[in-house]
Order: C-alpha cells, then sequence, then structure tokens
C-alpha cells in the first residue's frame, strides 16, 4: 500500500490535528520521499516510517511536537539538516538500517532533546571507536544503540507509565475499590441484617398465628365436652322421669 492511501485511511474518521501517533510502516514512498505527512499534523508526537524506502528526510514537515521518530530499514544516508530545524523537541532517533556511513553525517543531529539514538546496522557503526565518537560528537545523547556510555542498558520506555497516569493512581483505584467493596459488603451485611430479623418477625408471627389456632381448637374442645356433659345430664333426668 502507498503511505498516501495509508494516511487517508487513518484520517476517514478524524482531523490530522487529532492525530498523536501515526504508523506506515512497510508502505511505499513513490519517490523516496515523505509524503502525505503535512504541517496539519500539529499535535504528532510518534511517527513510524520503517521500511518505506525513505531516501532522504528533506520533505519531512514542521513537526513541533514530534519526539519519537522511527525510520529504520530505509536508504537514508544524509540530509539530517531537516531534524534539526523541523523537530526540536525529538528526543528519539531510529536510523537503524539505513545508509549512514560518516561521523560526520550526524553532526545535524545535536539536537538538545534528543536522548536516545540507534545507528544498529549502519555502515557507521563498523568505525573504530564507533560509541565514543558518537557520544563525543552528540554529548546530549544519553543511550546509543540501546546503552549508555556505562554500557548500561535503556530502562523500558515511560509511555505506558503516562498513559497509566501519575504515579500513585494505581494505590488509589486500588483503595477505591477496597473501600467500595467495604461499602458493599457493609450493605449486604445490613440487608442479610434487616432480611433475617424480617424472617424472624415471621417465624414469631407464624408461632403465634399457631398457638392462637391451638387456643381456638382447646376452646373448641372444651365447649363440645361442655355441650356433651349437657346432654348426658339432660339424658339422665329423662330416665329418671320415666321410673
Amino acid at each position: 500500500m502507498e503511505m498516501k492511501k495509508r494516511i487517508s485511511l487513518e484520517l476517514r474518521n478524524r482531523s490530522p490535528a487529532e492525530v498523536r501517533e501515526l504508523v506506515v510502516d512497510s508502505c511505499r514512498s513513490a519517490d523516496g520521499e515523505v509524503e502525505g505527512v503535512t504541517e496539519e499534523f500539529s499535535a504528532l508526537e510518534v511517527l513510524s516510517m520503517v521500511n518505506v524506502g525513505l531516501g532522504s528526510l528533506a520533505k519531512l514537515p514542521a513537526l513541533p511536537k514530534l519526539r519519537k521518530l522511527e525510520v529504520s530499514d530505509n536508504s537514508i544516508s544524509g540530509g539530517l539538516d531537516a531534524l534539526a530545524e523541523k523537530c526540536p523537541n525529538l528526543s528519539y532517533l531510529n536510523l537503524s538500517g539505513n545508509h549512514i556511513k560518516e561521523l560526520s553525517s550526524l553532526q545535524p543531529l545535536n539536537l538538545k532533546n534528543l536522548k536516545s539514538l540507534d545507528l544498529y546496522s549502519c555502515g557507521v557503526t563498523a568505525a573504530d571507536g564507533y560509541r565514543d565518537a558518537v557520544f563525543r560528537l552528540l554529548p546530549q545523547v544519553v543511550y546509543l544503540d540501546g546503552f549508555d556510555p556505562d554500557d548500561n542498558e535503556v530502562p523500558e520506555s515511560n509511555d505506558e507509565d503516562d498513559e497509566a497516569g501519575p504515579p500513585g493512581d494505581e494505590d488509589e483505584d486500588e483503595d477505591e475499590d477496597e473501600e467500595e467493596g467495604s461499602e458493599v459488603g457493609l450493605s449486604y451485611l445490613m440487608k442479610e441484617g434487616i432480611q433475617d430479623e424480617e424472617d424472624d418477625g415471621d417465624y414469631v408471627e407464624e408461632e403465634e398465628d399457631d398457638e392462637e389456632e391451638e387456643e381456638d381448637g382447646e376452646d373448641d374442645d372444651a365447649l363440645a365436652q361442655g355441650e356433651k356433659r349437657k346432654r348426658d345430664a339432660d339424658d339422665e333426668g329423662d330416665d329418671d322421669d320415666d321410673e
């Protein structure tokens, strides 16, 4: 797929000014230049154009908020001057797998915010004392090909931490969840207690009803026995009269 077409698909439901990250990896550039990316992408922070056939970054537009640029596996050999002018806030640049052979080609990368630079598989890495030379040439760079001057590996990206929110949010969320859980648990117990009381009340009422029924039954039995004794007495009186 061509780079322009891919970008058009990315913009189907939003405007360029709303895009913060744009990935067009493996899309082909028709003339070896940046295509489809314009100054309208004013909020763009991450741009990835891996293996798109780029030979130059000369047509890269001004992207003042761009901080991460991935252009590995292309054919870029120089012309990096545009980055200093158009991407002043660039902090990460991946040029791995390009045709950069001379240290002098890196001189334009003296960007004050550039902290991480990858040149893996570029011809320049074969030069004697390559790492020391790059750190001297670009003193603001902290990590070269993933390691600092003392061979300490670059820590994992903080992008995920930024998305997750400031430190402490996760703990606060957990505390809130626990509090909500406690409230729910308390409400449930209170509801259970109320239900038990209602059930006890129903049970008491049922016992009272049973007692009343028993009393009514006893009264009925006593009344029946009284009527029987009365009838027996009347029958005895009748027998006496016959004698």
